[in-house]
């Protein structure tokens, strides 16, 4: 595949527009750490909310949803779409918390929380946990992605495609900081979704297709369309929509969906210019992320299994690829092949935006866990701003090299997706709960996380787990493996929560002034407060989670709704489609009323 001189200025103006953004910015940025990883918190809660979508965005994201739809059809999807839950969670209940926090990072929360010894540990050991180990290979996903997509489309071989995405990503990273991402997401939110939309259309209506209603009446794809999974196929029910939609969304912690909110997601909520712009930051972002784009993608995953059927169709199309690197994920990449000139140049433009925008980010924050969390925290306290900003410049650059290194030696997108998913799981509950309930101490996430990540390295790395959990030992159903996790973990903290002592009521005390979670889970400390002459209770505002709740209840249902409409009107399934497109515009009806109501109460 050749690329013409359109394709070429597509990308050369790209590339210069997103350097010059982050040269620019690049003096204000580097004044101090508020600047470099928070803006200064002056943020609007639209530029917030396209960054969000333009980060999650990333080029492992299409094709991990095509290995998704080849694999398990459109309903296989409800793995990350049961994510919407704690995302609205995160919306209506916790975004206002954290903005009040005012913290640098989301670990920096830890000693606001608790106190002590322990909690200097837990801060310390998850900026290296979340901000290196779990951030590169997150990274490194989304770098395999690139290396494929470079491999398939424009013959490079991996060490080429990481040298040239990285370099300018970086280089860009390391001078605009938090301000430089931001502004340059703006830019790739436009350019990725123009891309995405683009592809689908073309490659849905090109010959070897047939335009849409061909697509849905191929042998190959009519079993991939359902929305919900076959509700006759108890495993494809259990493992593909019960176990996301009961267990997975509050149980596991993953990057980007955190119960409770966290990482990065968190990050943007703190450089937010008050509450209300974190809040609609946040939803603005779930509706993108689940309600509308995911169907570019899935139309095109559909229209590959057209193409191509199976991976040994896609191995005889491109025999340079190695072995290793091959999969059903290659497909997105291989579909891109057949766009035309200048279609393809903005595609491509697209999907650089799409990884740039991710890494970015990715630096950005892991860079701020190193500095605050870390660097600040164990080995030079007194360090001035200057240090500081020039600590996480360093250690932007460090992380990518780190990254670009695992990702030459990983296969396959779908399989991190799992790794990480199961790595986290049983973790989940504590984020929901620390902010409401006083008993949850340090050592319930200190022991939560090794409990996690040990029971995860045992099943993934010894017999142990292959005589369990592999699908033809017969001993468990290959979907038990995470619920196991998710039940041991659970067990192991909640012990731990009650063999060790609370955090001292001075620690209580003063989270409880500084936040005001209200609720029954802080009526004993509230209570003991009072007795103690002391009023920790500064407003007179009505608890608002139940007002929450009732929001995420009803924003779910208004996304859940577009999301199915959307997907019934592109199948040309009038009927459905209209009916649930009436019944986003009473949930939206609804969820205003809630809203205006809420609002009052945060600002």
């Amino acid at each position: 595949m050749e690329l013409s001189t359109l394709d070429y200025s597509f990308i050369i103006v790209f590339f210069s527009t997103v350097l010059a953004i982050g040269i620019i910015v690049s003096k204000k940025s580097g004044k101090n750490t508020s600047e470099f990883f928070l803006s200064g918190r002056t943020m609007p809660w639209w530029l917030l909310g396209l960054s969000m979508v333009a980060t999650t965005f990333s080029t492992d994201t299409p094709n991990l949803v095509t290995d998704i739809v080849r694999t398990n059809g459109v309903s296989g999807n409800w793995v990350w779409w049961a994510f919407l839950i704690t995302g609205l969670l995160t919306v209506f209940v916790y975004a206002k918390l954290w903005r009040k926090s005012n913290v640098n990072t989301d670990l920096e929360f830890y000693e606001l929380r608790y106190g002590g010894a322990a909690a200097s540990f837990l801060r310390k050991f998850r900026a290296i946990y979340l901000g290196v180990i779990f951030n590169v290979i997150t990274m490194s996903a989304v770098t395999l992605a690139a290396i494929k997509i470079g491999g398939i489309m424009l013959g490079l071989e991996p060490w080429q495609t990481v040298v040239s995405a990285g370099l300018i990503t970086v280089i860009f990273s390391a001078l605009g900081g938090f301000k430089g991402v931001v502004y340059t997401d703006f830019l790739l939110f436009f350019v990725a979704m123009s891309g995405a939309i683009g592809a689908a259309y073309y490659l849905v209506n090109m010959p070897e297709v047939g335009g849409i209603a061909a697509l849905m009446a191929n042998e190959n794809v009519t079993d991939k369309l359902s929305i919900l999974p076959d509700f006759s196929n108890t495993q494809a029910l259990i493992t593909l929509f019960i176990i996301p939609l009961a267990v997975q969304w509050w149980s596991s912690w993953y990057p980007g969906a955190e119960p409770g909110g966290g990482g990065y997601i968190a990050q943007r909520m703190l450089a937010a210019k008050n509450e209300n712009h974190a809040i609609g930051a946040t939803f603005f972002f779930n509706i993108m992320h689940y309600a509308l784009r995911p169907w570019p993608w899935i139309l095109v995953a559909l229209a590959s299994l057209v193409v191509y059927p199976d991976i040994a169709s896609i191995q005889e199309a491109f025999p340079t690829i190695a072995d290793d690197k091959l999969g059903h994920d290659l497909a997105y990449s291989a579909m891109l092949t057949k766009l035309p000139s200048g279609l393809l140049g903005l595609v491509l433009a697209s999907l650089i935006a799409a990884y740039m925008s991710t890494i970015s980010t990715q630096l950005n924050w892991g860079s701020s866990y190193i500095v605050y969390d870390f660097y600040k925290q164990q080995i030079n306290p007194d360090a001035s701003e200057k240090r500081l900003v020039a600590v996480g410049r360093i250690s932007t650059v460090v992380l990518m090299i780190f990254s670009a290194a695992l990702a030459l030696l990983l296969q396959n997108a779908l399989q991190l997706f799992e790794v990480l998913l199961v790595f986290g799981a049983g973790t989940g509950l504590i984020f929901i709960l620390r902010w409401f309930w006083w008993r949850i101490n340090a050592w319930s996430e200190i022991t939560a996380m090794f409990a996690s990540g040990i029971i995860s390295l045992v099943l993934k790395l010894t017999p142990f787990g292959a005589f369990l959990f592999a699908p033809e030992s017969g001993v468990f159903p290959d979907w038990s493996e995470y619920i196991f996790v998710v039940v041991v973990t659970t067990a192991i903290w909640m012990a731990a929560t009650f063999l060790t002592q609370p955090e001292s009521k001075e620690v209580l005390r003063s989270f409880y002034m500084k936040i005001q979670p209200g609720g029954p889970g802080w009526a004993k400390v509230v209570r003991e407060a009072e007795n103690d002459k002391q009023r920790i209770i500064t407003t007179d505002e009505k608890w608002s989670v139940p007002a929450g709740i009732t929001a995420m209840l009803l924003g779910c249902v208004l996304i859940y709704t577009i999301m199915f409409a959307t997907g019934y009107w592109i199948y040309g399934k009038v009927v459905p489609a209209g009916i649930l497109t009436v019944t986003a515009i009473v949930a939206g009806f609804l969820l205003t009323k809630v809203w205006n109501k809420m609002k009052g109460t945060i600002l």
